[in-house]
């Protein structure tokens, strides 16, 4: 499925050219144009989803080891410190193009690059009731 607004979309058919550096039958890797830092990667599924809820899980469990392959190849290839893995849904979370796509950047000591957010103190009580909403609904009797 394509979305023919989407920028993802074109790229992956082509429309749009993009600094491949994987590709199967699946999904898409390449070079961020406004990076982090220098090897600043996207991940995508070929298939349009618009979020991570939208993918079928048997598609995100491809997509993980595809990510962790990339992963451990920009670890070596970039001789990356630590890496950054990041993943936005929705606009007011930050996604800016709506197609679900995983951000992989590699991170070197006093690259000035953070993904600090500020703090919030949340009272016992609310921290609790949310709690035992999310175990709920995932089935969880700990």
């Amino acid at each position: 499925m394509k979305d023919p607004n989407c920028v993802f979309c074109k790229i992956v058919a082509n429309e749009i050219p993009s600094k491949k550096v994987y590709e199967d039958e699946s999904f898409l890797a390449f070079l961020d144009i406004n990076p982090a830092n220098t090897g600043h990667t996207l991940i995508i599924p070929k298939t349009h989803y618009q979020t991570i809820i939208s993918i079928p899980e048997d598609d995100l469990f491809a997509l993980s080891k595809t990510i962790k392959r990339l992963a451990t190849a920009m670890r070596e290839t970039m001789t990356a410190e630590g890496l950054n893995l990041h993943q936005s849904n929705g606009t007011v979370a930050g996604q800016v193009i709506p197609h679900l796509h995983f951000h992989l950047i590699p991170r070197y000591k006093d690259d000035g690059f953070s993904f600090a957010w500020p703090h919030k103190q949340v009272p016992d009580e609310e921290m609790e009731s949310v709690r035992k909403k999310l175990a709920e609904k995932m089935g969880y009797r700990g």
